[in-house]
């Protein structure tokens, strides 16, 4: 595999990551570096870790893996998106609870959500045999690197348009997860 089929690869897998980190920075009305630098580091490094995993997998378990990622994804991105707009629709607490939290287990639930996908990459990395260091790497750093500008992008129209933003983020969470179990299913391509 060539560099630049790496990096449109590595740009590809990180679509997922950055649609929601840009839903993260919807929920903050200012920008929170810190938070944002974790949210980013936690998505690439399982987008990282993800086809690390799928290569040393390789094909054995490629068949069980690869049936059911699809509804994985829907699943959880379902879920998360619904609690999204379920929050901003149903704003008991008022204007504290829009304030945006770091919150590590949803975020672990989105990193392996948004990552199933390089899972099943790894594996085709083993059977070409790809140099996996580079091209894990690659990967990890394209989807740490958008998904903090995608933060950035998701605040500057999040602190305008506050809970219709966070709605609108709940059903980008929503639709992606239903287009990952379209595209598992042979629907899409």
């Amino acid at each position: 595999m060539t560099i630049y089929a790496l990096i449109l690869l590595s740009v590809g897998l990180a679509m997922d990551a950055f649609s929601v980190a840009v839903c993260k920075g919807l929920s903050m009305k200012k920008i929170d570096f810190k938070g944002g630098f974790i949210t980013a580091l936690f998505f690439g490094v399982f987008q990282g870790v993800m086809p690390l995993l799928g290569y040393f997998l390789g094909s054995t378990f490629a068949s069980y893996i690869t049936k059911f990622s699809h509804w994985v994804g829907l699943v959880l991105l379902g879920f998360i998106g619904g609690k999204m707009i379920w929050e901003a629709l149903h704003d008991e607490e008022g204007e504290e609870s829009k304030e945006y939290k770091l919150d590590i287990k949803e975020l672990f639930i989105l990193a392996i959500a948004t990552s199933i996908d390089a899972l099943a990459v790894g594996i085709v990395f083993a059977t070409e045999k790809t140099n996996i260091i580079l091209s894990v790497s690659l990967i990890a750093i394209i989807t740490f690197a958008l998904s903090f500008v995608g933060i950035i992008i998701g605040n500057k129209f999040g602190s305008k348009y506050e809970s219709k933003a966070e709605i609108a983020g709940g059903a980008v969470l929503v639709i992606l997860g239903v287009k990952i179990l379209l595209e598992g299913l042979g629907v899409i391509k």
